[in-house]
């Protein structure tokens, strides 16, 4: 069955290019440059709106867990408190520390950004609506999510601050070695997959999501991805680089103003990064909920646009790692890498040759 596609952004880029030097007889490279400046501008206000967005879906969510009712005082509901959360951070005084490393000091919040911002533009948030499409696309997002860790090394470091620099490195330690899981159960979805190309990948999913095609493989490569996910963003439980208790606020104590707030802004971003993330590898990004032979059903799917499909897919993810942080206390350091290294990993590993055996033998649904 051919589904009913109700909003196809495939051709729009091209549209607009051909309109700029066609119709108004521009060159194409003041066109290619006003096209790049724009898409820009298009990332910042996304990026933006949906941290905006996250930080009020946390603090209402962990209100109902706590059995409280949140913001309320700002907006109606208390829907414009993160705004006001923003303008406050935008007016609060940069404050410059003695004895620091002010370059690396200045430079560790913008690598944190730039970090989440390249791994931001390879999701795919709806049929042909994609900023970065290649071949090696989930290769690029694994390798760009990487550098995330160095700024929050930097932060740690420059500080000139024990309890930073503690924080930086429980920080470095954890999300280097929950890498080694998110690229374990990555690669075991690559493998069903056949392609690392994101836009293959949702094609692939047309009929059935990966987590439904891929039997108990994908089901256990699933759960791993969100428990190292969990970690990878260093949220509760997994949240030892910024306890409280222990660090005051971990590798970003000293700062203040917009560079807190860009760490602040990361951190709700890479919560969003990891659950679109998800939702590509095993839920088929922006395809509808297919089944073969439910023709009906199928059709019923279709009428929903696909940026919402991929949307309400990163929010019930994300609503799970926001369970995880608001039901299960902080774990000790020492159980947290023995987690990683004595469980995940070798059960990952395991997973990924019976993944492998699954797909050689022809067990998989096509």
């Amino acid at each position: 069955m051919i589904p009913l596609v109700i909003d196809d952004f495939t051709g729009v880029s091209q549209a607009v290019h051909n309109f700029l030097i066609s119709t108004l007889g521009w060159p194409s490279w003041l066109a290619v440059t006003l096209e790049c400046v724009g898409v820009g501008i298009g990332l910042l206000l996304v990026y933006a709106i949906l941290a905006l967005f996250y930080i009020l879906y946390e603090r209402k969510i962990c209100a109902y867990f706590q059995c409280r009712v949140g913001p309320v005082r700002v907006g109606p509901w208390g829907l414009l408190q993160s705004l006001a959360d923003t303008l406050k951070i935008l007016i609060k005084e940069l404050i410059h520390l003695d004895n620091i490393d002010k370059f690396l000091f200045a430079l560790a919040p913008y690598l944190v950004v730039i970090a989440s911002m390249l791994a931001f533009a390879v999701l795919p948030w709806g049929n042909g609506l994609q900023i970065i499409d290649f071949n090696i696309g989930i290769f690029f997002l694994v390798a760009v999510s990487s550098i995330g860790v160095l700024g929050i090394l930097l932060a740690g470091w420059s500080s000139a601050n024990k309890f930073t620099l503690i924080g930086a490195m429980r920080s470095g330690a954890q999300m280097v070695s929950y890498e080694l899981s998110i690229g374990l159960s990555v690669l075991t979805m690559v493998c069903l997959a056949g392609t690392m190309s994101v836009s293959e990948i949702c094609a692939e999913q047309e009929n059935l999501w990966f987590i439904f095609k891929g039997h108990v493989p994908a089901v256990i490569a699933f759960v791993i991805y969100m428990i190292a996910a969990t970690a990878e963003t260093n949220r509760g439980p997994f949240d030892l680089p910024e306890a409280e208790s222990e660090l005051t606020a971990g590798y970003h104590t000293e700062y203040s103003g917009i560079h807190f707030g860009f760490f602040y802004l990361a951190e709700y971003l890479n919560l969003f990064i990891v659950s679109g993330v998800a939702s590509l590898l095993f839920f088929g990004g922006w395809q509808p909920l297919h089944f073969p032979g439910w023709d009906t059903f199928n059709h019923i799917m279709d009428f929903c646009p696909s940026i919402i499909w991929f949307l309400l897919k990163c929010f019930v993810l994300s609503y799970i790692i926001i369970w995880f942080k608001w039901t299960f206390p902080r774990l000790r350091i020492d159980n947290l890498l023995a987690l990683e290294w004595k469980y995940l990993l070798p059960i990952n590993l395991a997973n990924l040759v019976l993944m492998a055996l699954i797909i050689v033998l022809g067990w998989h649904i096509v």
